[in-house]
């Protein structure tokens, strides 16, 4: 199986990202870290993670969560989080992040209605755990099958025993116009955003009521907010072969060490890690 890794860290930090050819709409990382600290972000899709060492933390809208050997650490989509060492030794885990088209495909198989699918943050489920084990070492094998079927199979456990709750989703339509025109300004504007005087004057509103509500129901200021867009921009054009320094101008980093930064906090690698994991699965499928 084709993947990249990361390593050298303090500590002895390593981590590979990868995906499996034969899913791959589903990223996949396997990870030991001791300082490491993901900054505030959030993800589109589901993350799962089993944690088979330490103990992570992650810190979520309602408090501080703790995930220690053999739970499952589970990050709904778009709800900003973080995540650190819970203990000096750090943590070691194995992530999947399936798509939320997947995870709701699943659940409409088993019956459930159209909805968006919400998981506990932290589930001691040792079964859900060797399940989401097997997959991801099938993926590490290059077991197309195998990985494939155990995917379904770890993704079906979980959903008829934990999925919380299936509720309509309002999307875009539920934020407050001047928060979802500010947000809309921002992801058009990589390169050249306006600063929050600018911004709040262009959705009609003042700076300080706009920094308020934005990151009450974004989850992020809105500097942050437009970081984690050039990340996921940063990632599109990394998956097309673009170089990272080509990357990091196109996107709005300063440079390819800002770039770095910021990549590596949300993502977990770096960027030429990434990119590494990219090719060898293009060369693969």
């Amino acid at each position: 199986m084709g993947g990249s890794d990361a390593k050298g860290g303090p500590g002895g930090e390593v981590a590979r990202y990868f995906r499996h050819p034969a899913l791959p709409e589903v990223d996949l990382l396997r990870a030991r870290y001791v300082t490491h600290r993901f900054t505030r972000h959030a993800h589109p899709g589901h993350t799962i993670a089993l944690i088979e060492s330490g103990v992570e933390e992650f810190d979520l809208p309602g408090g501080l969560e703790r995930a220690g050997p053999g739970s499952l650490a589970v990050v709904n989509p778009g709800v900003v989080h973080t995540g650190q060492a819970g203990v000096p030794e750090g943590w070691a885990y194995r992530v999947i992040y399936p798509p939320v088209e997947l995870v709701s495909g699943i659940a409409r198989e088993l019956g459930a209605p159209r909805g968006t699918i919400a998981f506990p943050a932290v589930l001691d489920d040792p079964a859900a755990a060797g399940r989401l084990r097997a997959f991801h070492r099938a993926g590490e094998r290059g077991d197309a099958l195998a990985a494939s079927s155990l995917l379904r199979v770890a993704l079906a456990g979980l959903l008829t025993r934990h999925a919380k709750q299936v509720r309509g989703d309002a999307g875009p339509a539920a934020l407050p116009p001047a928060v979802r025109d500010a947000r809309d300004i921002l992801e058009a504007s990589l390169l050249d955003p306006p600063s929050l005087d600018e911004l709040a004057e262009l959705v009609g509103t003042r700076p300080f009521p706009l920094l308020r509500a934005f990151r009450e129901r974004v989850g992020l200021p809105p500097h942050a907010y437009l970081n984690q867009v050039r990340v996921r921009a940063a990632r599109t054009l990394l998956d097309e072969g673009l170089r990272p320094a080509d990357v990091a101008s196109r996107t709005g980093f300063a440079d390819q060490a800002h770039l770095t930064r910021h990549f590596k906090r949300t993502v977990g690698v770096p960027p030429g890690a990434y990119q590494s994991a990219a090719r060898t699965r293009a060369h693969r499928a």
